[in-house]
């Protein structure tokens, strides 16, 4: 049961059965991104999507190798084939080499990817380091004669292809549209055709990235860098290209058009692609000035932002919603998603206080079967979540004394919480400083509280009051129980 996974192909525009070309080994490639300015939120969902994705295989028993690139060179501003690179104009403007753009962003992505708990890939390379490989792979594609040579750049030659091929199979265009819809930049004239794509450049005088090749002092274009790293990690045929839905048109149509024009058919089995972050209904990015950095949620810090919020907030919020849907911001919902969390957190936290009985009078064995079950349905992780609620739920009233558990019912518990909520959704429990000093804030608050409450025996009403309100102001919450007090500081 657990192995019917199923996954959304683009390319089929359908739900097909994951069937692994070398099981049990798998081979995944992601479109990283391209370094040249923070991670914003848009860049978080393609991490946790295919985090998630590389979580489950693992889960379901693959090896997987996954492949995350790192875009240093190439990416021309407006994904034109015209115009500076995106990493080359960071670095003229801030005066510092481009390669020092470039580690200052790495690090920093790699800094929030830890923070939103994606784990790291297999393999990240960067398209400056794969020259060569790009390099043999216009080759090949001129040797074929789906290019040509053009004042030392190299053109992909769109409609000589299409006359073999499908150009617009992945993103469903056909040629006469992507011809109509092509802008008029200025330069074209080198092209044959406006639908044309740079698979090398010939690198202007100003133009710092530069690399010897065949046809002229330049640099690969945008869309080469995929094919060619993910060919040499991966083999010729590999299981899954993923990346954000934006990507379809160009990058991977040109990407499918490059492999089948290298070495005759696509390297990839499945294509899959998460949807958009939306601002009031816009999608966000770079280009539109309209993001918020990852660093800016983390701390509160953006003008749109009524507070900060954590990374494992960050991650429920993208997890709320199934990959392919889109998810507009709000504070609104940022901030339902921070309680819904903190309620699957406290019910987990719940468990260790649970006192079982004999027997069980309410169900649980189903729920791990029901998160499998959607986890296999294009990995809906909504619908896992909904469960894991319905789990708090049973947590809740079973320490409220309105149900019974047994021990073997709680321990299945427990291992479904395990299972999904931290090994599978990746979500943590997010306990700040963890040098021994939170343990110390939280024997000091206690013993505050346990002062409170010898006030309030001795009816001194005064003192009780001062310790929880100078409490509340620090953003403790403190709530009297049967049993004596609970608090918890809301960040």
């Amino acid at each position: 049961m657990e192995h019917q996974l199923t996954i959304y192909n683009t390319l089929s525009r359908k739900k097909e059965q994951f069937i692994p070309l070398h099981a049990p080994h798998v081979g995944m490639y992601v479109c990283g991104p391209t370094v040249y300015g923070d991670a914003h939120l848009g860049h978080a969902r393609p991490a946790i999507t295919f985090d998630i994705l590389f979580r489950y295989l693992t889960h379901l028993g693959y090896k997987v190798r996954y492949v995350r690139n790192i875009t240093d060179v190439g990416h021309l501003e407006h994904d034109a084939d015209e115009g500076e690179d995106k990493v080359a104009k960071k670095a003229r403007l801030e005066q510092l080499e481009p390669m020092e753009v470039v580690q200052y962003y790495v690090n920093r992505y790699h800094k929030s990817m830890e923070a939103l708990n994606v784990l790291p890939p297999s393999i990240e390379p960067h398209a400056s380091g794969h020259i060569i490989e790009q390099i043999e792979l216009v080759k090949e594609i001129l040797n074929n004669g789906y290019a040509y040579e053009s004042e030392g750049s190299v053109y992909f030659d769109v409609a000589k292809y299409n006359k073999d091929h499908h150009y617009g199979k992945l993103s469903g265009r056909n040629l006469d549209d992507v011809l109509n819809t092509t802008r008029e930049l200025d330069g074209q004239s080198e092209k044959r055709n406006p639908a044309d794509f740079a698979l090398w450049k010939c690198a202007q005088p100003e133009h710092i990235m530069r690399w010897p090749s065949p046809w002229s002092n330049g640099f690969p274009g945008w869309h080469c860098e995929c094919t060619a790293m993910g060919r040499k990690y991966l083999g010729e045929h590999f299981d899954i290209h993923g990346g954000g839905m934006d990507l379809v048109f160009p990058h991977h149509e040109c990407e499918i058009a490059q492999s089948v024009a290298s070495q005759g058919d696509d390297m990839v089995h499945y294509w899959m692609h998460n949807n958009m972050i939306t601002v009031n209904g816009t999608k966000m990015g770079k280009s539109l000035g309209n993001f918020i950095t990852l660093d800016e949620f983390f701390n509160g810090s953006h003008a749109m932002l009524t507070q900060a919020y954590s990374p494992m907030t960050i991650r429920f919020f993208i997890l709320q919603a199934h990959y392919r849907s889109t998810v507009d911001f709000s504070n609104e919902a940022l901030q339902a998603s921070e309680k819904g969390l903190q309620r699957l957190l406290e019910a987990v936290d719940g468990l260790d206080r649970i006192k079982t009985s004999a027997a069980s009078d309410v169900e649980v064995q189903s729920i791990r079967t029901k998160c499998h079950e959607a986890m296999n349905d294009d990995l809906n992780s909504p619908i896992v979540i909904s469960h894991l609620f319905e789990a708090a739920r049973i947590v809740n009233n079973v320490l409220a004394g309105n149900n019974k558990l047994s021990e073997a019912d709680l321990k299945e518990l427990k291992d479904t919480f395990h299972l999904f909520l931290f090994d599978i959704l990746g979500l943590k429990e997010e306990t700040g400083s963890s040098d021994g000093r939170e343990a110390a804030y939280g024997k000091v608050v206690d013993m505050l509280l346990e002062q409170r409450m010898q006030a309030k025996a001795n009816k001194d009403w005064a003192m009780s009051d001062k310790i929880r309100n100078e409490l509340t102001a620090l953003g403790f919450e403190i709530k009297d129980t049967k049993d004596g007090f609970e608090w918890k500081l809301n960040k």
